[in-house]
């Protein structure tokens, strides 16, 4: 797993653990987006829009990474929620900060 989605999940997971979002928020691009696949949130435009939504509906659990894909500036990371539950989050980056971040649960 590569320094990045590393530091990613370990920023999550701090923040879950804490509710302070603001440290895993900061590294999200101003211009960043997150969506969700078929689920009835976002997108979120922006990183105002992305702590918004972190605000109203934190997640409850954390995670680890099962798998990671890397080309260039994207990473493919299957990932389990530690209660249960997998997924798949597409991240992308510039300048070493995040410029997408899809979801997609199983």
């Amino acid at each position: 797993m590569n320094q990045r989605v590393r530091e990613h999940l370990a920023s999550f997971n701090a923040a879950q653990r804490s509710g302070d979002w603001r440290p895993f928020l900061a590294g999200f691009a101003h211009d960043a987006v997150m969506s969700f696949a078929g689920m009835p949130a976002g997108p979120y435009t922006g990183r105002a829009a992305i702590a918004q939504a972190y605000a109203q509906r934190p997640p409850t659990d954390t995670m680890r990474a099962v798998s990671v894909r890397t080309e260039q500036d994207t990473d493919v990371v299957r990932f389990a929620w530690d209660a249960g539950g997998t997924g798949t989050m597409t991240l992308r980056w510039r300048d070493g900060q995040l410029t997408s971040l899809h979801v997609a649960f199983d």
